[in-house]
């Protein structure tokens, strides 16, 4: 896994500087590099399309951008940053005195070294962001302000990988793909995601999982609003986001509390005994809340380290390529990787022989789990799942009854199944 870290982490690094938004030319660069990990379908919805109670907005791209004093020097470049420009700032060029400027200005006076990250998706506007010690270090006096914008018709981009499986019912993991420099609100769980879909492609799964790189909230929508005729193919789901930073991780229920996804989440996390968080669902988040809505109601937790909005980092020029690490990468990585084992092995079996325990000497089994260090483990595995093997229990439901690890569990059912003991 410390391989896979150092390449994550190496993907953040190439994606953090382009200028990504919930539509334009960004989107389709970031699409264009994931594209070289992993095969996608890349998908362009013109604006104006009715995506339920949504429409698709005008596409915004930007070439420059940039604050100069009376010198021409520029004193806020968006060459340097991407977050220097209020995202979907509308065209403008102008000179105009300090006084009227500051009007349209962002900083984090708390934070007086960081850049804040800002948008205005929907209502026309334009602004700059910038380090308030910068603007405290700014003379009154004219500044020429630049910002060489578009903002006319054109497409929203989202992109989708899919790993077939043995059956279609899908699992869908989901990523948004519209914030400019932010490394691990953004781009970590892009890059988990990514290296997800890559080992999953190395096996066979038994579900189709379906990953869905889209810009946030709009993207989530729009793909929901596409998929709808064929949502019940959707069984579970997960949304990554802040995927490397040093938090422990934390999980976010689905709306229903209890689905398949939020029983495995919690019993991986426990069973690893990482420090963990596990809270319960609200309608404020990441895309979540769109798979979430009740219309829907899927199956979809969200998993982070620190949550939304938890870190001070959180929207700033802070949330750097340094702010997160390969090892805390890689970490949650091998959770997701370790759900998706589960979520494929977790079924349910009859009992072939439920009247009274069947013998196991003379069927070999006692003696095929003799060389193993958890011998007694194992044997206690197999007579509860020969004892919850009535169609309604799952593998998942005897790991949690029995307090037994999962993986000791499904190796009893697959000795079982072959010495015709249960069936699926």
């Amino acid at each position: 896994m410390t391989g896979l870290g150092a390449q994550m982490h190496a993907l953040v690094e190439r994606l953090y500087p382009l200028c990504r938004s919930i539509t334009g030319d960004g989107v389709r660069d970031t699409l264009d590099i994931v594209g070289e990990y992993v095969p996608l379908t890349v998908h362009e919805v013109p604006t104006g399309t009715q995506v339920l109670d949504w429409t698709v907005p005008q596409e915004w791209n930007i070439r420059d951008a940039y604050i100069a004093d009376a010198t021409g020097k520029r004193v806020v470049d968006f060459a340097a940053s991407s977050l220097h420009v209020l995202g979907y700032s509308v065209p403008v060029s102008a000179t105009m005195p300090l006084s009227e400027l500051r009007g349209h200005l962002h900083t984090l006076p708390e934070h007086p070294s960081w850049v804040p990250y800002r948008t205005s998706y929907y209502t026309p506007d334009w602004g700059f962001c910038l380090a308030q010690e910068t603007l405290d270090a700014l003379p009154d006096g004219a500044y020429e302000v630049c910002v060489d914008s578009t903002l006319a018709d054109g497409h929203l981009t989202y992109a989708e990988h899919v790993v077939r499986g043995r059956v279609p019912d899908e699992v869908i993991v989901s990523c948004h793909v519209c914030h400019p420099s932010l490394a691990n609100d953004n781009l970590a769980g892009i890059a988990v995601a990514t290296f997800l879909a890559r080992a999953l492609a190395e096996q066979t799964p038994y579900y189709t999982y379906r990953f869905v790189y889209a810009p946030g909230t709009i993207g989530a929508i729009t793909w929901l609003a596409r998929n709808a005729q064929r949502i019940d193919q959707v069984k579970h789901g997960l949304v990554l986001a802040c995927a490397g930073d040093p938090g422990h991780l934390t999980y976010k229920q689905s709306r229903q509390g209890d689905a398949e996804i939020d029983r495995v989440l919690r019993h991986v996390l426990a069973a690893s005994e990482r420090p963990h968080r596990v809270v319960e669902f609200t309608p404020y988040g990441y895309d979540e809340r769109q798979y979430c809505s009740p219309g829907f109601d899927l199956g979809v937790g969200s998993l982070t380290r620190t949550p939304y909005a938890a870190y001070p980092e959180y929207h700033t020029s802070a949330d750097n390529p340094d702010f997160v690490s390969p090892a805390a990468m890689a970490d949650t990585l091998a959770v997701c990787r370790k759900a998706c084992a589960v979520l494929d092995r977790n079924r349910r079996y009859r009992n072939l022989s439920p009247y009274g325990e069947p013998q196991l000497g003379r069927r070999g089994l006692y003696d095929a789990l003799g060389g193993r260090s958890d011998t007694k483990q194992a044997q206690l595995a197999m007579l509860w799942v020969l004892n919850l093997s009535d169609g309604e229990h799952s593998l998942l439901d005897v790991a949690e009854r029995s307090g037994l690890p999962f993986d000791t569990v499904a190796a009893a059912a697959d000795a079982l199944l072959g010495a015709e003991l249960i069936k699926a």
